[in-house]
């Protein structure tokens, strides 16, 4: 398990990387950040990036190195990795390498919310989605070809793996929206009936309950059984989301987070 840290901005592991090549100002960093491209790696905000300095420097990470003055420009303080922050960004950065996170994608939210929508719906916008990735996929994939022979390939490693992602995703969303089509998805003629009448299947009535008697005695690694596609239990009115309740287990779940 990854360590708890006292910073969880990668901006700020970004910045405490460049000054470990030598002492800058923030200016110089966020020039460097954009002309190596991380803004397509790691959310940057430029306008709070003299916050994350002093954040950095608050806890002792960074420190004032010097100042620097070029003609009749006003002075920049500039600011060096200390000891602890060396230690730091080593440390972090090797989590991050070897620590899987759980992230919370918004598509995988979405996914698991799916059934609020008509199937003819979300075919339409699953296939959408997948066009955009494949176009995406080909941009990213032209940005490689683009500056292979230009830069080693180890500066491009990031660039591989977002252009594999795209890749991994747009299949998986072309293959569900296949298995939706041919009908090998289970549950799908339930959903279809459940958006077009508004019942329950009493199958997914049967289903929940049987999971909510079961999270009620033990609770899951995943904070409380699912019911199956979050649909409602027998006699309750659907919801848009198809949320229900599970015995307040995953709010207290929630509350403990």
């Amino acid at each position: 398990m990854a360590k708890r840290r006292k910073l969880s901005n990668p901006l700020a592991l970004a910045v405490m990387v460049l000054l470990g090549e030598r002492p800058m100002h923030p200016y110089e960093i966020a020039r460097l950040l954009r002309q190596r491209g991380k803004e397509h790696s790691i959310k940057i905000n430029y306008g709070s990036l003299y916050t994350v300095v002093q954040n950095l420097e608050k806890h002792g990470f960074v420190e004032v190195a010097g100042v620097q003055r070029q003609g009749n420009r006003p002075e920049r303080t500039l600011y060096g990795l200390t000891a602890e922050g060396r230690v730091e960004a080593h440390d972090w950065l090797a989590d991050m390498v070897a620590v899987p996170v759980r992230e919370y994608p918004a598509f995988e939210a979405a996914l698991s919310l799916i059934l609020a929508l008509h199937p003819d719906e979300a075919i339409e916008l699953l296939t959408d989605r997948a066009d955009v990735l494949e176009v995406q996929a080909a941009g990213v994939k032209g940005v490689i070809d683009k500056l292979d022979g230009d830069l080693p390939r180890i500066f491009l490693v990031e660039t591989e793996f977002q252009h594999h992602m795209l890749l991994a995703e747009a299949a998986w969303v072309r293959g569900l929206l296949a298995r939706i089509a041919d009908g090998t998805l289970s549950g799908t003629t339930e959903w279809r009936s459940y958006q077009e009448t508004g019942d329950v299947p009493e199958r997914w009535a049967e289903l929940e309950e049987r999971f909510r008697d079961e999270s009620s005695g033990e609770e899951s690694s995943r904070g409380g059984a699912p019911a199956p596609g979050g649909a409602p239990s027998r006699g309750r009115a659907a919801s848009p989301d198809g949320a229900s309740d599970r015995g307040g287990a995953e709010e207290e779940h929630l509350k403990e987070r």
